[in-house]
């Protein structure tokens, strides 16, 4: 004779089956959510990985060489095999003023008529770099390579004619983690917490409150599941799509774009299933504020995908923020994996940064967790 509650499990459990299967049905024949859990991660890796650059690249610059000389053409030269410049030659100041004004070029480098004469002078010569500061960052980064480009040229010159470059100090500069410089390495591993952001909180939030628009949360009220039942069947679907999405991003990652993956992959996965529950838990909390589409995908934009896009140090660095605005990021999801996923990538399994952000998220989790379950009840009102 079987026991009551032994039969009260195994109905549990095939409820929770039978809910989980629906929820794949919903997902299969949605189009939509297909859409956002793969081909959006496939158009945001094409768009950051190709489209998008912190780099400064073949910059173009005019060159204003007022009395050119083998010194000046050497010059000029080491600039064109430098990938960091485009140089254009301009006959003047005012043909080259007359280009940055007009955007055509991002800085003028003048090499003065007295440039030969000075060089070889014990205080040396000088260039005259100008850039346009309406970019500030690319002003900067102009402004570096400019510098850079004229340090390596004289002391390459002093090698080569056997003197010793004096200088205050000798640099020797050591990149660590991201060797290359490459801003792809930087922007792609975040990109997989902005791809999950969008699975779990914004796909879940829109999906519940389809239900109640069409009525099947209603429908589900009146079976025997319970709320905490319909609550983890929508969880293993979307956990489950949600992981695919994650999959599909660090394999694009690593093996079209060729960015580097130092650290254990298991733990990017564990890392992984934090962030996406706390993003599942964000979503399902919206869902039972809001039972509208409309009103929840804007509430899953403002208070989930715009925070994970600028405020978790994805593009913009937290620590350049105000201090009221770094505050304000502590409060957000995404701000802790992204510290993840990037240390898994470009610096490997460190752990004094990967325990206390995976801490944060197992916190976040519980919290949107805990609150879902007990804002969700078999009511109607």
């Amino acid at each position: 004779m079987s026991r009551p509650g032994g039969a009260a499990r195994g109905g549990a459990g095939m409820r929770l089956r039978g809910l989980t299967r629906k929820e794949f049905l919903q997902i299969v024949r949605d189009p939509s959510s297909i859409a956002i859990a793969f081909l959006m991660p496939i158009f945001l890796l094409v768009l950051f990985g190709y489209g998008v650059s912190l780099d400064a690249e073949h910059v173009p610059v005019a060159v204003v060489v007022e009395a050119p000389s083998p010194d000046s053409a050497d010059f000029v030269a080491a600039l064109r095999g430098s990938s960091s410049f485009s140089p254009r030659d301009m006959a003047g100041m005012a043909e080259a003023e007359r280009a940055l004004l007009l955007g055509e070029v991002r800085g003028i480098i003048r090499l003065r008529a007295d440039f030969a004469r000075r060089l070889r002078r014990p205080d040396g010569a000088a260039i005259q770099v100008i850039v346009d500061g309406v970019d500030a960052n690319t002003a900067r980064l102009v402004l570096g390579y400019a510098e850079g480009a004229w340090g390596t040229w004289l002391a390459a010159r002093a090698a080569a004619s056997g003197q010793t470059l004096t200088r205050p100090a000798d640099l020797q500069a050591r990149i660590w983690f991201n060797s290359e410089l490459k801003s792809r390495n930087y922007l792609v591993p975040g990109l997989v917490a902005i791809i999950m952001t969008l699975i779990g909180a914004l796909l879940t939030a829109l999906v519940m409150a389809r239900e109640w628009e069409r009525g099947t949360m209603e429908a589900l009220m009146v079976t025997p599941a319970s709320m905490t039942e319909v609550l983890l069947g929508k969880l293993a679907a979307y956990f489950t799509l949600g992981t695919g999405g994650m999959l599909l991003t660090v394999g694009l990652a690593v093996w079209l774009f060729e960015v580097p993956l130092r650290g254990s992959f298991w733990l990017l996965w564990g890392c992984s299933s934090l962030f996406l529950l706390a993003s599942l838990g964000m979503g399902l909390t919206i869902s039972t504020l809001a039972r509208s589409q409309f009103v929840a995908g804007e509430i899953a934009i403002i208070a989930t995908f715009l925070p994970a896009f600028l405020l978790s140090g994805f593009i913009f660095d937290i620590g350049s923020m105000p201090p009221v605005v770094q505050a304000i990021t502590h409060v957000v999801v995404a701000r802790y994996f992204v510290a993840i996923v990037q240390t898994l990538f470009l610096a490997g399994d460190v752990w004094s940064v990967i325990l206390p952000n995976a801490a944060a998220l197992a916190v976040m989790a519980a919290i949107f967790l805990a609150i879902t379950w007990k804002k969700s009840r078999k009511r109607l009102d």
